[in-house]
Order: C-alpha cells, then sequence, then structure tokens
C-alpha cells in the first residue's frame, strides 16, 4: 500500500489510530512528487522541510494525546495565487516572482489550523485568467490521467497534483470554473463554495476589486465525495480578516432537484447529456424528485461578469498583461475585449443593479428546486492550449464554458463531480445549488461521486 494514493479520511483514520505517522504519510507523499512531478509540474513551489517539520509536530501531539485536527497530517498543496508565509504568491507571473507574502491567507491558516501538512504550491496560468495551465514563469501543466488534454485552469496544478496523487486534498480558487473545470478535465471533483462561505484575503494584494470580492472563492479539490467534506471543513472556518465570511446554516431541504442538458441554448456534447440522465436516475432512485422547470438566465449573467472583468482590468490590469508579456495572457485579454464593449461606469453600476434581480430569480429559483443539474461545460474537455489557437477557438471555449461563468456572478456555490469516462476523455456533470447550501451539494457527492484512484504512473 501507498500511503500517498490514499484519501485524506483514510490517513487520518491511521494516523490516528497509530497506524502509520504523519511523516511517513508525508515522506510516501514527497517520494511520489519525485517521481510523478516532473513530468506533469503541477506542483511549482516545493517546501520539504517544512512539511517534514509539520508532520514531526503532528505525530508528537498524537502521542501526548492531542487532537491535530480533523486533517490530522494529510499532505496538501495550495495555488500559488494565495499568500503563504515565507513563498512568492506568484500567481504564474514574472512580475510578482519576488512578492513574498510574510503572513499566511486566511485558507492557509485553516489548514493548518486543522492539521494539514502542506507538502508544495500549485500551477495557475498568468493572472489564472484561462481553463489551461501555463505562464512564462513556471512553464506549463500537464494532464495526468488523460495525456493531451488540458488539465484544465486557473487550477490546473491543483487538480493535477490529486489526480496524480501528490496529496489527497489541494486548495483551488474559483471565479469562473477555476475549480470545477480542472476537476472535470482531470477526472476529480471540486467544490466551488459561495460566497462567504471560505474566508479569503490576499496582503501581498490588498483588497480585491468589487468582482473579485464577490465571484472569487476558495475550495477543495479531492478525490473523494467525503474529501471534499473534510476540505471544506477545514477550509470554512471563519477569519476576522474577510468582511464576507458568513457562517454555514445547513438549513433542511427538500429532496427535488431540475435537470438542465441545454442551459440558455448550451450546445451540450451528447455523452454529457448522458452522464447528466444518468445522474438524475440515480438521485431519482435515492428517493429525489426530478423536474425540468423553466431556468434564470445563464448568458446574462455570463456577458455581465465579462463586463466586470473588463472594467476591473481596466484599472492597471492592462498595464500588468503588457509588463508581463506572457503570451497566452495577452491573447485572452485582447480575445475578451472583442467579446465585451468596453464598461463605462453606467455599464459598470448597471451591471451591479443587474446582479440583485439575477440573484433574486436564481434564489426563488432553488426555493423550489434545492439543486440544478447542469454540464460543467457543453463541451468535452478540449485539448491542451486549445483556447489560444485561434479567436475562433477562444470564442467557442467561453460558449461552452456558459454554465461556469454565469453562476458566480450571483455567488453560487458548484459541485463537479467526475462520473466515468468516455476515452480519451473524462465525464463529469455540475450541481447547483443557492448560497449557503454547500452541504446539499455534498449530500450528492456522497451518492453521485465515485471515489478516483491515484494514476497509475
Amino acid at each position: 500500500m501507498d500511503p500517498a494514493t490514499l484519501t485524506a479520511t483514510a490517513l487520518t483514520d491511521l494516523i490516528r489510530a497509530r497506524q502509520l505517522s504523519a511523516v511517513e504519510a508525508v515522506q510516501a507523499t514527497l517520494a511520489r512528487i519525485d517521481r510523478l512531478n516532473p513530468a506533469l509540474n503541477a506542483i511549482v513551489q516545493r517546501m520539504d522541510d517544512q512539511a517534514l517539520a509539520a508532520a514531526r509536530a503532528i505525530d508528537v501531539q498524537i502521542a501526548k494525546g492531542e487532537d491535530p485536527g480533523p486533517l490530522a497530517g494529510v499532505p496538501v498543496t495550495v495555488k500559488v495565487n494565495i499568500d503563504q508565509a515565507g513563498f512568492a504568491t506568484t500567481n504564474g507571473l514574472k512580475i510578482q516572482s519576488d512578492l513574498i507574502a510574510t503572513e499566511d491567507s486566511p485558507p492557509v491558516a485553516n489548514l493548518r489550523r486543522a492539521g494539514a501538512v502542506i507538502v508544495g504550491r500549485t500551477n495557475t496560468p498568468a493572472f489564472s485568467l484561462r481553463w489551461f495551465t501555463r505562464n512564462s514563469l513556471h512553464g506549463a501543466t500537464r494532464n495526468p490521467a488523460f495525456p493531451g488534454l488540458t488539465p484544465g485552469g486557473s487550477s490546473g496544478g491543483a487538480a493535477a497534483a490529486v489526480a496524480a496523487g501528490l496529496g489527497p486534498i489541494a486548495h483551488g480558487t474559483d471565479i469562473a470554473g477555476s475549480i470545477r473545470y480542472p476537476a472535470y478535465a482531470c477526472g476529480v471533483h471540486g467544490l466551488r463554495p459561495g460566497l462567504g462561505r471560505v474566508p479569503a484575503f490576499n496582503a501581498t494584494a490588498g483588497d480585491r476589486l468589487i468582482g473579485g470580492q464577490l465571484m472569487a472563492v476558495s475550495g477543495p479539490l479531492a478525490r473523494s465525495a467525503a474529501d471534499l467534506r473534510l476540505g471544506l471543513a477545514a477550509l470554512s472556518q471563519p477569519d476576522p480578516r474577510d468582511p464576507w465570511w458568513t457562517p454555514a446554516t445547513f438549513a433542511p431541504y427538500r429532496k427535488r432537484a431540475a435537470l438542465a442538458l441545454a442551459p440558455d441554448g448550451l450546445q451540450t456534447d451528447p455523452a454529457i447529456r448522458l452522464a447528466l440522465t444518468a445522474a438524475a436516475r440515480t438521485l431519482e432512485a435515492n428517493g429525489w424528485e426530478i423536474g425540468t422547470p423553466p431556468l434564470p438566465p445563464f448568458r446574462e449573467p455570463m456577458e455581465l461578469q465579462l463586463t466586470l472583468w473588463l472594467s476591473e482590468f481596466g484599472l492597471g490590469g492592462a498595464d500588468a498583461v503588457a509588463r508581463e508579456g506572457d503570451p497566452d495572457a495577452s491573447f485572452v485579454h485582447r480575445e475578451l475585449t472583442k467579446l465585451a464593449p468596453r464598461p463605462t461606469l453606467e455599464s459598470f453600476m448597471r451591471a451591479l443593479q443587474s446582479r440583485a434581480r439575477l440573484a433574486r430569480l436564481w434564489r426563488g429559483f432553488f426555493a423550489e428546486w434545492p439543486v440544478l443539474l447542469t454540464p460543467v461545460s457543453g463541451a468535452l474537455p478540449f485539448p491542451d492550449h486549445y483556447d489560444t489557437s485561434s479567436p475562433e477557438a477562444f470564442a467557442a471555449v467561453i460558449e461552452a464554458q456558459m454554465p461556469q461563468i454565469a453562476p458566480p456572478f450571483m455567488g453560487l456555490p458548484g459541485l463537479t463531480v467526475t462520473t466515468g469516462h468516455t476515452p480519451p476523455h473524462p465525464l463529469g456533470i455540475q450541481a447547483l445549488a443557492d448560497r449557503g447550501n454547500e452541504h446539499i451539494l455534498l449530500d450528492l457527492a456522497d451518492l453521485l461521486a465515485p471515489e478516483i484512484p491515484a494514476v497509475t504512473p
């Protein structure tokens, strides 16, 4: 048995029972990183000595009969776009290669408090701006489970690490699918919490502009539903640095799920339609009512999110893209500006005004139908770097990703579960719920998310 291939749930049970030490778990993971990461480039900042020291401290606590936390001794990774004391918050940028954090961001602090051992920091595209993972500082990340396909982005390094067994839980961030799409592309599971569920703050960058505040969140990627639950519980502990943080309520709910095979006219691949229909049947067999009611808009919030993105890039972002000189980021920024009109103060304010109406529509929908099953993407995972192959390819990618881009505009949580594969592609679905109802999505994961084995080297 290779401890590095176990789930976090299994590892904590063994470590607490003293059948496996935290040091042994971390050593096994570091050895697997040595063996597999050079070909994958999922982890781009390592901290072996720190990880082993943290593991030894966990073992001492357990020997004393103390509780190290719910993730006692579990090796985890965090993404290079959040602060971790002593490491550069690069966000995949050469211009931030010396931006060394002096304090842990809330997600990192919460993982440590839960007893997790951070073994590395994972790759992201420049500016965390794509559903593909490559940058001029750290290079490209490759998909360990489905060679030739994108590992997803922007948490592509996180998903690749989990799929390869370089830590059973990975931290990711999501503003437009950056947890959900990499999970889908690498054949694992990912949870995007809703607004306020997981605290966030990067002291290296200061407060984000309003779009980032409302839409960007941190969440877990894992190979099992139980590990998603563990990861969210650890990440979501309170932190006074985030004024948006709110506690979970775990309200009761009716077992009713709406099924949307083609939301807002999305062209959905037939294999994805079959995966959604099969998931609905599984829920139905477990006592859920399935329906196909009219949906609130997807396309309008997608377009409004683009307006907010471009408004924020107008305040220094475009200059940063130019200074970085990353070919992918420059191409993506140029193509985004073609898809949305140049923002004005009025269009920015109207976008925020429309957000209230759209959030109200979605909250009303979820009051009747607590869960919505949709595609993660209208397309099966794309060939690697397909988006930058031409303007037409980029437009096709944006259109396919509508189910990922729209929900964050309203602050909604979303879950990706891998349900199988149709060679050479993984298959998965997305489930959406109202703000504060991540527990419903986790209950769905218990029914729909198989335990995914780590990729065999």
